[in-house]
């Protein structure tokens, strides 16, 4: 039974990712652009960000007058013609992001209004495609206090959009006249454009007075130079910007709910913004999948959306292995059901994993070492504690990020 729920697990998550990959929904939105009559720039960031490129490259070929890629490391794929590639740092910036996109800003400087930029966006951009006046140093810091923070994505964008001079609708700024066109893969509930990768071409809606009480809420503690950076307001309209959302989590959602009905299990969509504290998610996840576990048919219960880990120990993991392992601790006397969640670009966390697996096996091999599985929940280690249960799962870069997915499957018994 256990081994016939990780297999189906398998199927249901690969499918659902492979079935989200932008290559169709990049096709259907270049073939939507009016005709250009000037240039053609492609600007194309984010972890899916070559995928996106690859396509763009294969479609718009010879007009394209300068193009380049930002991506995390290990997630390009190759050079693609007219093309520079740069890969840089996730989810804390570095030198490579910033460099890269200090050539996207020359390659897009003073255009015409007969001139294009397509605008190629995906999850990690916020990262990846930045440009600031304070030193890399303050901005790592910055980064890094408030993923630690416990701050919620809108939040965190919040403070990066006043801090760049791209982010909050600056990059827009800086192509004008030039119309830019946006292709976006959202990682961003609800798809506010504002807030994925921080809204680079987007009218942003937050204001200084949001960054006042970001930074007081978290106890944030930064340099005089970067609070007087985030002092300086967005731009509130972005005329020359148009954008076509191409993907997103309540599809991850669908997709995976098709396979899950293809493999025999009654499919119901919690929801599509799980927002909440990752290890109270997996807590959750694992309560219905235990509360349902005599269900006289086979049941599949999907939720899509983005945990937070308020960091408290020093282990290693990410959202997604510590829903997993949260769940492991309420299913562990329930032979018939599983709960697993995946980040779908396939990188949880600070780890080379892209979630985690948890069923009634997981707790006993995990204490098996002598460890309780409280304490690696504790100590924010969920990594380790799924290495001993054989419950991380791997998918490599897979060339999309729209969020992640969380099932519970029930197999009736």
């Amino acid at each position: 039974m256990l081994e016939i729920l990780k297999s189906d697990a398998k199927k249901i998550y690969e499918y659902a990712i492979e079935n989200s990959l932008p290559d169709a929904a990049v096709e259907k939105a270049l073939s939507g652009l009016p005709k250009i009559k000037g240039r053609i720039f492609v600007v194309s960031i984010g972890k899916a960000a070559w995928q996106m490129a690859a396509k763009a490259s294969e479609l718009i070929g010879d007009r394209i007058e300068h193009a380049i890629v930002i991506t995390k490391y290990e997630h390009s794929k190759g050079a693609l013609p007219k093309f520079e590639i740069f890969e840089a740092a996730h989810p804390v910036p570095d030198e490579n992001g910033i460099k890269a996109t200090r050539r996207a800003l020359t390659l897009t400087e003073n255009l015409t209004p007969d001139d294009a930029v397509v605008f190629l966006v995906s999850g990690g951009g916020s990262a990846l495609f930045e440009d600031v006046d304070c030193s890399l140093d303050e901005l790592r810091d910055v980064t890094s206090q408030l993923l630690a923070s416990g701050a919620s994505i809108g939040e965190i964008n919040t403070i990066r959009k006043h801090l760049s001079n791209v982010k909050g609708g600056r990059f827009a700024s800086h192509v004008y006249p030039a119309q830019i066109y946006g292709i976006v893969l959202s990682d961003v509930l609800g798809n506010s454009l504002d807030m994925i990768a921080s809204g680079p071409a987007a009218p942003d809606s937050t204001t200084v007075n949001d960054v006042e009480t970001i930074v007081e809420k978290y106890s944030l503690h930064f340099s005089e130079k970067v609070m007087a950076l985030l002092h300086r307001e967005t731009p509130k309209n972005a005329p020359n910007a148009h954008h076509v959302i191409s993907g997103s989590v309540s599809e991850l959602c669908a997709c995976a709910a098709d396979m899950a009905e293809q493999l025999g299990y009654k499919t119901v969509v919690l929801t599509d913004e799980l927002t909440c504290e990752a290890s109270a998610a997996g807590s959750l996840l694992g309560s219905v999948a235990k509360y349902h576990s005599e269900s006289p048919e086979s049941l599949a219960f999907i939720a899509g959306g983005e945990t937070v880990v308020h960091i408290k120990g020093s282990g290693l993991g990410g959202r997604n292995q510590e829903i997993a392992l949260a769940a492991a601790d309420v299913i562990s006397d329930v032979s018939n059901v599983c709960v697993f969640s995946v980040g779908s670009d396939g990188t949880d966390g600070p780890t080379d994993a892209a979630g985690g697996y948890a069923d009634a096996r997981t707790k006993a091999r995990i204490e098996a070492s002598g460890q309780s599985l409280s304490s690696y929940l504790l100590n924010n280690d969920s990594y380790h504690a799924l290495t001993l249960s054989d419950g991380l799962i791997f998918t490599g870069a897979t060339g999309t990020n729209v969020n992640d997915v969380s099932v519970v499957l029930i197999k009736k018994s």
